[in-house]
């Protein structure tokens, strides 16, 4: 009896830990471990929680978009014209490694503005035209910049993106647009442009009359 009364007496020692609240339905549930540091009563608790969260990115830099055959840029060329087809030559070889461009060639008789976001053959002969996989059409110094870049030469066209340089390349590049063809021993816009409808026409002559005779 005696002894029972001593430990009656005796302080009650409780953990300094509690159980956290019951968690949210948002929230992920908590996890708490109590360990002893030394013999006495009192613990020191840990609070660990269960949830991992991970962030998936979602935006993508449009420098990296492809469209579904690879290609990040589509360039619209002249194949008739000699000095064009230098740079498209380079380019075509350069691209070789980045399977970055794909080169449409708007004077052969398969070309159709109907894949090439609606431009027709008189406005792309006036001017450089590329398109993005995105289908943004750009055009003018903007245009080389765009292609160079996709194979690792944006560095030649870099200082166009500022101003006045911008306004002075394509000034210079508006000049050289308008008279290339003359510079390049080729008849005159118009002319082009008559001589392919009749080319044209007389292809599709010539394929109503074998389907005749089939």
């Amino acid at each position: 009896m005696a002894l029972r009364a001593a430990a009656n007496r005796l302080p009650l020692y409780r953990p300094l830990c509690s159980p956290p609240p019951p968690p949210s339905p948002i929230r992920s549930p908590l996890r708490v471990t109590c360990s002893p540091r030394n013999p006495s009563p009192v613990f020191r608790c840990q609070v660990a929680t269960d949830s991992n969260p991970k962030i998936e990115s979602v935006a993508q830099s449009k420098g990296n978009d492809r469209s579904s055959n690879g290609w990040r840029i589509k360039m619209l060329y002249d194949g008739d014209c000699p000095l064009c087809m230098r740079e498209v030559n380079m380019l075509k070889e350069r691209n070789e490694s980045y399977k970055a461009i794909k080169f449409v060639d708007i004077s052969s008789d398969e070309y159709t503005p109907e894949e090439n976001q609606g431009l027709d053959y008189e406005t792309v002969m006036g001017k450089i035209h590329a398109i993005e996989s995105d289908g943004t059409v750009v055009t003018d110094v903007e245009a080389f910049r765009r292609l160079y870049e996709e194979v690792g030469l944006g560095w030649i066209y870099a200082i166009t993106k500022y101003e006045p340089i911008a306004t002075v390349a394509n000034s210079v590049y508006s000049v050289w647009a308008k008279y290339r063809l003359q510079i390049t021993g080729r008849p005159p816009l118009d002319n082009i442009l008559e001589a392919r409808k009749k080319k044209m026409g007389q292809e599709c002559s010539n394929d109503k009359t074998d389907q005749n005779h089939d």
